[in-house]
């Protein structure tokens, strides 16, 4: 059964079509997907399925049976004093009916009549229905794991990670049957994401979600549906599934195209040859020659981004920061840290909000002043800053005029140049964008302007602070792959762990309370190690308890077994649980393929005698088991 069906659906800025006569549906416990290129329209079919909007033709329809709930990429609470206020808006329908329901009961309570009673009984029903009984308990503890304990907070202090937290909150607290998301990993953290990932996973409700986080797609959604060319193709799937069979239909309706090219052409010789007196035989011929034609010349000719950068050149001298020091009162932000940079060292920085990410980049920038330390700059280090806040411009600026502002012109490593035009026609601002106001942008077109300006100062040292927000993910893939072809240094915070993963060869962890940890690897090797610390932590309290039954047991009880070799069961198992850690631990540090040939061969061997061990103690454990 569809909770939300759209019909026929079509929508127009004037010229641009962004989509047209467009259907698909959401089905209860569905979690569908939409994906497409910045600018394609999926904010814009979000608002006309939210009611914010309107189409061009079509319509929406939503099931009697429906209860929605809608999280918005930016949400707007700057009308509301404090948390308290926006969980007690009365705009939601649960609120509404609690209003109702206080009301109603205090009209009762003093006037008693039947109209007073009516409504009362009508107000508990509706109670009933929208599960409201235990909407403030339920609001709070999902404020409590998205990390906002004080409720009376005001709005204005709050962070864009807070802002969207709350929404979050508000949307889950009102237990809709399908809930649709525009965006919601944007400005949350690492582990924030992943807590929304597991209970979005588990949520009894059906999902429309618009996301570029492809980790998140791929465990989350079981339907992906793609806005194209103006069309919608529907994939029955989750992510990984729907690159495979998108790669197929481009390569059949290629083939299709080609096919019908080939017929074109000679279908078109002989409409060209053809005697004017057209007999029935030959009108019906000119009727499938016209739609082999539409065929033929459907095939648009796809716009790739194209990401130019001539590196400055860079010395032996890179980036060294020493005791490193910050603190905003009793706060602590970084303590005592120390470290050189290497020429092509690309470092990913995680860590939960709040902990002084940002404020680490603005100290490196000089644009926020460390309480200790040094931080020495190579002479020959050119930055490139993207700031997560992204472009800060009046609205009445043109995009080629930001363009502009840095050069004219930038040369290319053959030593051509390039105009301002010319570079923003590779980065996908064709002519008529170029001129648009930047007030006037997508998004992810802002994102995209604001990565173009930064690359063109051709710096050899980038540090990006969430660069992945807005982006789509054909975007996304274009600049991981210039990144991890780029020969500079590289820093760079996001909560994108595909992306992270794909550029990263280290990570700086920010704990909290001053504790940055660096780690040799990417995000899910750091994962990883993290797993393996859980499970050497539960393996220390189980050795623990089971080492304090050794001690009680006694050798009174009836066995087959002697007290001897019930004794050694018990440590088999201590020891095969030892050894199967090893064994993982082990695995991991080969897997890394960074030990040299000497550790290597050293960790091989350990890791033949563990197995080896862990087969035999394995064997023995086996035989007293059937003794007891």
């Amino acid at each position: 059964m569809n909770l939300l069906s759209v019909e026929n659906l079509s929508k127009s800025y004037g010229l641009k079509v962004l989509f047209n006569n467009i259907s698909f549906g959401v089905a209860t416990n569905e979690k569908v997907a939409l994906v497409a290129a910045n600018g394609s329209g999926k904010t814009s079919l979000l608002n006309i399925i939210t009611g914010s909007d309107v189409g061009s033709t079509g319509r929406v329809t939503f099931n009697n049976n429906s209860t929605v709930a809608y999280v918005s990429q930016q949400p707007d609470y700057t009308a509301f004093e404090t948390i308290k206020d926006v969980v007690y808006n009365p705009v939601t329908p649960i609120v509404k009916a609690i209003k109702e329901y206080e009301v109603a009961l205090e009209l009762y309570s003093t006037v008693g009549d039947e109209a007073s009673e009516k409504r009362y009984e009508n107000a508990q029903a509706m109670m009933d229905t929208l599960d409201a009984w235990t909407y403030e308990e339920q609001v709070q503890m999902t404020l409590n794991k998205l990390n906002l304990l004080n409720i009376d907070m005001p709005i204005k202090t709050l962070s864009g990670g807070q802002v969207k937290r709350l929404a979050l909150a508000l949307a889950l607290a009102q237990k809709p049957n399908l809930l649709i998301l525009d965006e919601p990993t944007n400005h949350l953290d690492i582990e924030m994401i992943e807590w929304l990932e597991n209970y979005l996973m588990t949520l009894n409700c059906a999902l429309l979600i618009v996301t570029h986080d492809r980790y998140f797609l791929d465990r989350v959604c079981n339907v992906i549906i793609e806005l194209a060319d103006n069309k919608l193709y529907s994939y029955k799937g989750n992510y990984s599934y729907f690159v495979e069979k998108k790669a197929e239909r481009e390569a059949m309706q290629s083939a299709e195209i080609d096919k019908a090219r080939n017929t074109y052409f000679r279908e078109l010789e002989w409409v060209r040859r053809m005697p004017k007196a057209r007999t029935t035989k030959s009108k019906s011929r000119l009727d499938a020659f016209d739609d082999i034609k539409a065929v033929a010349l459907s095939r648009k000719k796809e716009q790739e981004l194209t990401i130019l950068s001539h590196m400055s050149r860079m010395g032996s001298k890179i980036m060294e920061i020493t005791d490193l020091q910050k603190a905003f009162g009793v706060k602590k932000i970084i303590n005592n840290f120390t470290h050189t940079f290497t020429r092509g060292e690309k470092l990913g920085i995680i860590g939960a909000n709040g902990t002084g990410k940002s404020t680490f980049l603005n100290m490196i920038m000089d644009m926020e002043k460390q309480d200790a330390g040094t931080i020495v700059h190579g002479e020959t280090i050119v930055y490139g800053y993207y700031e997560q806040k992204g472009l800060q411009l009046k609205e009445d600026k043109r995009a080629i005029e930001v363009v502009k502002d840095v050069a004219e012109y930038i040369t290319q490593p053959d030593g051509s140049t390039l105009t301002a035009a010319s570079l923003m026609n590779k980065f996908l601002f064709p002519p008529d964008l170029q001129h648009n106001f930047v007030s006037k942008l997508s998004g992810g077109e802002q994102r995209r302007l604001y990565m173009l300006s930064v690359l063109m100062k051709n710096p050899n040292f980038l540090i990006l602070d969430e660069p992945t927000n807005d982006l789509d993910i054909q975007t996304l893939s274009t600049l991981e792959n210039f990144l991890v072809d780029y020969s500079g240094c590289c820093i760079v915070v996001t909560h994108d762990r595909y992306f992270m993963d794909r550029l990263v060869d280290q990570l700086l962890v920010f704990k909290g309370n001053g504790e940055v940890e660096l780690f040799p690897g990417n995000y899910t090797q750091y994962r990883e190690y993290l797993e393996i610390q859980e499970e050497i932590e539960k393996y220390e309290t189980n050795k623990n308890k089971k080492e304090g039954n050794l001690q009680t047991t006694t050798a009174g009880a009836k066995s087959k077994i002697s007290f001897k070799e019930k004794q050694e069961l018990d440590q088999l198992e201590l020891d095969l649980e030892a050894l199967e850690l090893h064994k993982k631990q082990l695995e991991h540090e080969i897997a890394q393929g960074d030990l040299s040939a000497e550790l290597l061969t050293k960790k091989s061997k350990e890791f033949q005698t563990t197995t080896y061990s862990l087969e035999t103690k394995t064997v023995r454990w086996l035989e007293l088991s059937e003794l007891l």
